[in-house]
C-alpha cells in the first residue's frame, strides 16, 4: 500500500519533533476530539503514523530525517507542517503538510519534493567563501551577510548540494533581503528568493477618517502600540520609535503627518487581525498571537514587508499610503510568509497578498474606503490611480488569463489571473452587491461564494502550501481546501473548479474530485460490427507497450502509476513493470489512457489483469472506485469491494465501437481515508 493509516507514532516525535525511520512504537489511544487541543493532538498523532509507514509519495531515502511544526487548527480542519533533512542537512524543497480532520483520519498530503535524494555526497567541491560571493553578487549594493549555510537542494530536478547564503543590501527594485542557493559543485545559482514584499505603493494615512484604536498605557503616557497582539506598533520610520503621548487622542486627518499616518496604519492592522480570528481562526498575522512593527516614513512611492517590518512611503502629493488595501496587503505578506512553504512563489506572492488586503477591506467596510477590489484607488500613488484592478486586470496592463509566461512575469503585474480568480470566486460575473461584472476567458458564467468563503478556502490551501508553490498547486490546492471546509456539497468545490477554468488556469492530475454519489453504470451490451473487414483482416492486438515493459511509452497516466512496484507489495502479473492507481489512503485521483483504432467490420475485447487490495474492512459500501472507459461508454466499474489475493483477467467486448478511434481510460478514485490500490497489467486489445 502506498500510505499505511494504522495507528502507530514515532518514539519522542511529538516531543522532540524529529522522526526518524524504523522507531515505530504503538501510539495511546486517542482522546475524544471535544477540544481544539485534542483534534491538534490526534493530527500530530495521526501525521506521525503516515510518516513512520514512510509512504512513496514522500520520496523519502534512509537518510531522511522529518521534523514535525505546530499542528495549525482552522474550523474542522488540521494542518501539519513537516521540514525535512537529509544526512542532517535542511531540505530545501523538502517540505509538506499532512492534512487531516478533527477525529485525526487523514484527508490530503501536499509534497515539495519529487525525487528521492540517493547517494548525494555533502562535501562541497566549492568553498563557502566563494558561494558567498556569488550571494554578494546578486545585489546592487551588500550591508551584510546574516549567514551561510550547507543545505540539499531539492526543488525541481535532480537534488542537489547547494550553499544558502542571506544577505541584506538594495537591489536595482529598492531594499532587498535575499537568499541565494548556490550550487556546490558548479557555482551556479540555483535559485534566490527575496523577503523584502512590494506593494510598489497603496493606501493613504487619512482615509479612514475618525476611528478608534487600541493602544498601550503605562502610568501617564499612552504609546501605538496594541496591548494584546505581539509586536504590533506604528513606529516613525526615521528613528524606529513608537508613536507615544500624553492623552489618548491621535492624529490630525492631515494626510502628510506620520501619526495621522499611524492611526489609519494601526487601526486597518486591527481590523485584519479581527477578520483573521472571525472568519479564519487564525491566531494574529504570524499565527502565534504576534505580528510586525509598521514604520511610517518611508522616503519612496512604495510600501514593503521584509520579514522584520513593515515599511509604507506616501504618494506623490507626500501623503502616507495607509489605506487597508496597502497595510494588510503588506500584513498579507507576513501571513503568508508565516504559513507553510513560506512566500508563495511561481508569480502568486502578490495576489495573495492582494486577496488578503480586499478580504480586510470587505471586512472593515469603512465608509470612508468601501470595498472596490481596485488595488491602491484611494492612494492615487503616482497620479494615475489604482495600481491594480482585480475585477478587470487588463485595464491596468496586467492579464486577466494565465498562460505559461505568467510565472516569469514580474510579480505584480503576474497578480492579474489570481487577482481575477479571486473575484470571481467571491463576486462571480454578475454580482448582485452592486460591484462591477467581470467577463471570463472561457465566456463562462461564475456565481460567487462572497468574500469571506473564498477567503477562508485560499487560507485553507495556503495550509496546505510547500515550497514548490505556483498557479498550478494552487488550483489543486484550494479544490482540497474546499472539499476539506465543506463537506458533504460539492457546490463550493465546483465554484472554485469554475472559478480556476475562468481564468485559464488548467486541470492538473493531481487535482480532487467531488461527486454526490450515484449508480455504478451499466455496461454497454455486445453489439455485431458493421461494414467491411479492412484489407488485411481483423487479427492481431492493438494496443501499443501493452504489459509496460518500456514504461510509460505510448500510455499517458499520473506521475507514480506506472513503474516497478514489486518490491513495494505491488508485483507486476508478468515482467518486472506494472501500474499502481491510488494506493494512497486520502482523497486523491489517478488516470491511465492510451488511444486506439478499431477498424470497421471487427470485432474487438478488451482484456487486462487486475489485482485490487485494501485496507477498508466494508462488505458492502464502495468507497474507492476503478472506473474503465472506452471513449466515453462506461464499460466496467471496480472498487475496493472486488478486493482478490490475486490478479484476475477482465475481458470486455468494444465490437460495438468498430470504425471508431477511442481512449482506453482507467480512473482510479479514493475517499478521505484507508487505501486501496488498483495494480492493472497484460492489458490487450485484440481483434478478430
Amino acid at each position: 500500500m502506498k500510505v499505511s493509516l494504522h495507528v502507530i507514532t514515532v518514539a519522542g516525535a511529538l516531543a522532540a519533533g524529529m522522526v526518524v525511520a524504523g522507531t515505530a512504537a504503538a501510539m495511546p489511544a486517542p482522546p475524544s476530539p471535544s477540544s481544539p487541543e485534542a483534534a491538534r493532538s490526534l493530527a500530530a498523532k495521526a501525521a506521525a503514523s503516515v510518516i513512520a509507514s514512510r509512504p512513496r509519495y514522500l520520496h523519502a531515502s534512509t537518510e531522511d530525517k522529518f521534523v514535525q511544526h505546530p499542528v495549525i487548527s482552522t474550523n474542522r480542519v488540521q494542518y501539519v507542517p513537516y521540514d525535512r533533512t537529509y544526512k542532517d542537512l535542511p531540505v530545501v524543497g523538502g517540505d509538506f503538510v499532512v492534512v487531516t480532520n478533527a477525529t485525526g483520519q487523514v484527508t490530503y498530503t501536499s509534497v515539495a519534493q519529487q525525487q528521492t535524494i540517493t547517494n548525494l555526497s555533502t562535501t562541497p567541491q566549492l568553498s563557502s567563501a566563494d558561494a558567498e560571493k556569488t550571494a554578494r553578487g546578486q545585489l546592487r549594493s551588500v550591508s551584510g551577510v546574516e549567514g551561510t549555510q550547507l543545505v540539499v537542494y531539492a526543488l525541481g530536478g535532480a537534488p542537489k548540494l547547494a550553499w544558502q547564503s542571506t544577505v541584506d543590501g538594495t537591489s536595482a527594485e529598492g531594499p532587498s533581503r535575499l537568499t541565494v542557493d548556490v550550487d556546490a559543485a558548479t557555482g551556479a545559482v540555483l535559485r534566490t528568493q527575496e523577503h523584502v514584499t512590494d506593494a510598489t505603493g497603496t493606501g493613504t494615512g487619512w482615509v479612514n477618517g475618525s476611528v478608534n484604536v487600541d493602544t498601550t498605557q503605562s502610568g501617564s503616557t499612552y504609546s501605538m502600540k496594541d496591548p494584546t497582539v505581539t509586536n504590533l506598533s506604528c513606529q516613525d520610520a526615521a528613528n524606529n520609535t513608537t508613536f507615544s503621548g500624553p492623552d489618548n487622542v491621535w492624529g490630525n486627518g492631515v494626510g502628510t503627518s506620520k501619526e495621522t499616518g499611524c492611526v489609519d496604519t494601526l487601526y486597518v492592522a486591527q481590523q485584519q487581525n479581527k477578520m483573521l480570528s472571525q472568519w479564519l481562526g487564525r491566531n494574529g498575522q504570524n499565527g502565534n498571537g504576534g505580528a510586525w512593527p509598521i514604520r511610517v516614513g518611508l522616503n519612496q512611492q512604495n510600501a514593503y514587508y521584509d520579514g522584520t517590518q513593515v515599511q509604507i512611503g506616501k504618494n506623490t502629493a507626500g501623503q502616507w499610503i495607509t489605506s487597508a488595501d496597502v497595510v494588510d496587503h503588506e500584513l498579507g505578506h507576513g501571513i503568508d510568509d508565516t504559513t507553510p512553504g513560506g512566500i508563495s512563489g511561481g508569480g502568486t506572492q502578490e495576489f495573495i497578498a492582494d486577496a488578503f488586503g480586499a478580504a480586510s477591506e470587505s471586512f472593515i467596510n469603512n465608509p470612508n474606503d468601501p470595498p472596490d477590489f481596485l488595488v491602491g484607488k484611494k492612494i492615487n500613488l503616482a497620479g494615475n490611480g489604482p495600481i491594480r484592478n482585480m475585477y478587470n486586470p487588463s485595464a491596468l496592463g496586467h492579464s486577466n488569463c494565465y498562460s505559461s509566461s505568467i510565472p516569469s512575469t514580474e510579480v505584480h503585474a503576474a497578480a492579474g489571473p489570481g487577482n481575477h480568480w479571486f473575484y470571481l470566486l467571491a463576486e462571480g460575473t454578475n454580482p448582485t452587491d452592486g460591484q462591477p461584472t467581470s467577463t471570463t476567458c472561457n465566456n463562462s458564467t461564475v456565481t460567487g461564494l462572497g468574500v469571506q468563503n473564498t477567503i477562508k478556502i485560499l487560507y485553507n490551501a495556503m495550509l496546505m502550501k510547500t515550497s514548490s508553490a505556483s498557479y498550478l498547486k494552487y488550483r489543486t490546492w484550494t479544490l482540497q481546501a474546499a472539499k476539506n471546509l465543506f463537506p458533504g456539497s460539492c457546490a463550493e468545490f465546483n465554484t472554485v473548479k469554475a472559478a480556476w477554468d475562468a481564468v485559464s488556469v488548467p486541470a492538473q492530475p493531481g487535482d480532487p474530485t467531488c461527486t454526490g454519489g450515484g449508480p455504478t453504470p451499466t455496461p454497454t451490451p455486445t453489439a455485431t460490427p458493421t461494414g467491411n473487414p479492412p484489407p488485411g483482416g481483423c487479427s492481431g492486438q492493438k494496443l501499443a507497450n501493452p504489459g509496460f515493459e518500456s514504461g510509460a511509452t505510448s500510455w499517458t497516466a499520473n506521475s507514480g502509476v506506472i513503474g516497478q512496484y514489486g518490491s513495494q507489495g505491488q508485483p507486476a502479473h508478468s515482467g518486472t513493470w506494472n501500474t499502481w492507481m491510488d494506493g494512497y489512503g486520502s482523497s486523491h485521483t489517478d488516470t491511465l489512457s492510451q488511444s486506439v483504432s478499431i477498424p470497421t467490420g471487427c470485432h474487438a475485447n478488451l482484456t487486462f489483469w487486475l489485482h485490487v487490495d485494501t485496507a477498508e474492512t466494508t462488505s458492502t459500501t464502495a468507497y474507492d472506485k476503478l472506473t474503465v472507459q472506452a471513449g466515453s461508454t462506461t464499460v466496467a466499474t471496480f472498487s475496493n469491494l472486488n478486493k482478490a489475493s490475486g490478479y484476475v483477467q477482465k475481458s470486455y467486448d468494444l465490437s460495438s465501437l468498430a470504425g471508431q478511434t477511442v481512449t482506453i481510460k482507467f480512473t482510479g478514485t479514493e475517499d478521505t481515508s484507508l487505501q486501496t490500490s488498483f495494480a492493472i497489467d497484460d492489458t490487450a486489445l485484440t481483434l478478430s
